[in-house]
Parts: structure tokens; sequence; C-alpha cells
């Protein structure tokens, strides 16, 4: 079947499938999130969020970051709610198609196919309906724990989960288990990911994927705000208060 790739598994053979979080209405995005559709396995779009919309922001209660500890010091914006809410609807794909597990990107990832290949490869003999795995743009995180290496790869148990939700491959018990534990939001969807102790979903990272983001290429993000001069100092204050918080629950080998 064209797109579809097929890699072997300790238990059975599983088929990829992956999908691209996108909206319709970013022109300047079109173009590569089709470039992911000719290059991932099985690709398909999943239509993105507009967390500007109330009609959109459905189905969760939206707190002011006091939901979970430690808090979290910034308001949510309407972007990142579009944000969390469109994973949120990749995790319902997952489940109501049955897949095992399935690749969810953003539209503004760039991939090179060749280290895809190998990186999806490897994640095929580890991942399980229960995994969560990113593919992280850097590789900062320190590992607990190597599950694998190949060919300049490596799959990892971070000690502190890092940031950004570029690329990820979700499984369908993941899936389910995240949505279980985000019927309430109050903080970007990568932040909360970080809080294993809550969502109850252990996070591995695939580094050395050549994985990169395009956003800067494809005109900024969609979810940066805009802080005033006066207020950053105070903001990267908060920012680093809270990271060293979440830093004393790190991940451990089971």
């Amino acid at each position: 079947m064209p797109g579809l790739f097929r890699f072997p598994h300790p238990r059975y053979d599983t088929p990829m499938h992956s999908l691209i979080i996108h909206m319709p209405a970013s022109t300047t995005r079109r173009p590569n999130a089709e470039a992911l559709l000719r290059t991932l396995p099985d690709a398909q779009l999943v239509e993105a969020v507009d967390g500007r919309d109330p009609a959109q922001v459905t189905g969760v209660t939206i707190r002011p970051g006091d939901a979970h500890a430690p808090a979290y010091p910034f308001p949510l914006s309407p972007g990142e709610i579009g944000c969390f809410l469109s994973h949120r609807r990749s995790w319902r794909r997952i489940l109501a198609e049955g897949w095992e597990y399935a690749l969810i990107v953003e539209d503004d990832l760039e991939v090179d196919p060749g280290r895809l290949r190998l990186a999806l490869d490897l994640i095929a003999q580890q991942a399980t309906p229960d995994s969560y795995i990113r593919l992280p743009v850097k590789a900062r995180e320190k590992p607990a724990r190597v599950l694998g290496e190949s060919d300049g790869l490596a799959l990892v148990l971070p000690r502190v989960i890092g940031l950004q939700t570029v690329a990820q491959v979700v499984g369908r018990g993941a899936a389910e288990r995240l949505l279980a534990a985000t019927a309430t939001i109050d903080r970007p969807v990568d932040t909360l990911l970080q809080m294993h102790w809550i969502t109850g979903q252990p996070v591995h990272s695939l580094l050395g994927s050549g994985a990169r983001e395009l956003t800067a290429d494809l005109g900024g993000s969609t979810i940066q705000k805009k802080t005033r001069t006066g207020s950053k100092l105070a903001r990267e204050f908060k920012r680093a208060a809270y990271r060293a918080q979440v830093a004393l629950r790190p991940q451990h080998p089971a």
C-alpha cells in the first residue's frame, strides 16, 4: 500500500499511521503540511482547533494554572488552548481508528526521510499501545535510562521530560490515559505532559531523529505571546522557578 510503512515489532507487525495537525486558514504552513503528507507514513491531516473561537473550545474545563501542583504561573493564551485541544483531537482519532499507535506531528515539522525511517524502525522495536515517545528537535534531555541505540539514535527515558510537541508517537493506551487526565486544562500541553505524576503516563524520547522545527521560516509561532520589555525579566524568573519545581519530580526507571 503506497505511503504505508511497516516496521518489525517484537510481538506483531504494526503499521505506522501519521496525523498532521494543521489549521486550514494557515496558508503559510499549507505547503509544509502538504510536504509532510507526502513524506510521512500513511499520513492525514487533523484540523487544528482555533482557540479564539468559543464554539471550538469545548469538552474541557479551563482553569487559571491552579488545577495541579506546582501551579502554572501564566494564563493560557488562545493559541495554547487551541494547541492543547488539537492534540486531544488527535488522541481521540487514534482511539476512533483503533490504531495501536500513531505519529502525531505539528505542521511546522521538517524531517529527513532517511533519519525518520531509522527513528521509526527503532521506535517499533520498543513501542506498545501504552507508549508516548517524543521526537524532540533538540537533544537536551538527560536520560534516566537508555532503552535502545542504533545508527546515532538513542531511545531514552529522560529524567525531566522536555518541552514542545512538534513530533511524537502516541499509543492507544497512552491516548486514552491522557484524555482522561486532561478533562481540565490549566497549562500548555507540553507543560502538562511533563507532569507524569499527574497523567500517569511515562514519556520517552528518541534523540537524533533529525526532526527540525520550521516555526521561524513559516512566519513565527501561532501561540507565542508578545511580552513588554519591562515584564520580560519577571516572566523569566517565574518560568525558572516553575521549571525548578518540575525538576524535583524526575522520571525513574521502572
